[in-house]
């Protein structure tokens, strides 16, 4: 009996030949979306995601692994656990973009619309737009180069033995205390809320639309913030 989708498992390198609507899905292996192809889903589990210039997914998913989108690329979301996500130039996530144990990367002209988030590792967005706030709990975040943060950034609590709170069910934590630097030329528009100790820098031609709760913003000039 035809099915309505077609999924190509695998156990090494997945390459999705030419073809629109069909999904790519494997265990232990990569997974790699060329250039100007449509798909459904990319996901695997132990393995990397990679979207190519101009391709698309509606979701691209992986537990051990990290997801990369290219220039151009776009995906409706992207989840791991263990991995990192990173945006090219102009690469668009419609949704959410979530990792727990992962750095958090977006280029120039990229966006993520929905959500972004992290428990452990740093955040970078340099001249990229977020649509709905960024959330982490152990991450370092850098707002840089033009980026525009809608929806505000919280950082939040963990517990007195360093654990913080149930990310995609799983707690994780640690005692290493943020650093978020807001840039000359960032916007974030929404408020600051920060559940646990963060060291917190401002540059003065920044522009932060919202409260700021839970921390005290130390202002700068330059290039470069004070010293931790």
């Amino acid at each position: 009996m035809p099915h309505a989708r077609l999924c190509t498992y695998v156990i090494a390198l997945l390459v999705l030949p030419l073809a629109t609507a069909a999904c790519v899905n494997g265990v232990n292996g990569s997974v790699d979306v060329p250039a100007g192809t449509t798909v459904s889903d990319a996901t695997t589990v132990n393995g990397a995601i990679s979207l190519q210039a101009h391709a698309k997914a509606d979701k691209a998913a992986t537990v051990n692994g990290s997801i990369h989108l290219a220039e151009g690329a776009q995906a409706g979301a992207v989840h791991t656990v263990n991995g990192d996500i990173t945006l090219a130039k102009d690469a668009k996530v419609l949704g959410d973009a979530e990792t727990v144990n992962g750095e958090l990367d977006l280029a120039a002209g990229s966006a993520v619309n929905g959500s972004l988030g992290n428990v452990n590792d740093r955040i970078e967005i340099d001249g990229a737009h977020v649509g709905h706030g960024i959330t982490t709990a152990n991450g370092d975040i850098h707002i840089t180069g033009n980026a525009v943060v809608d929806g505000g950034i919280k950082v939040e609590k963990t517990d007195g033995n360093g654990n913080g709170n149930e990310f995609f069910g799983i707690h994780f934590g640690s005692n290493h205390v943020p650093r978020i630097v807001i840039d000359a030329g960032a916007t974030v528009n929404g408020p600051l809320v920060f559940e646990r100790p963060v060291k917190l820098y401002i540059n003065d031609q920044a522009k932060v639309a919202g409260p700021i709760s839970g921390a005290q913003a130390v202002k700068f000039t330059g290039a470069t913030p004070p010293a931790s």
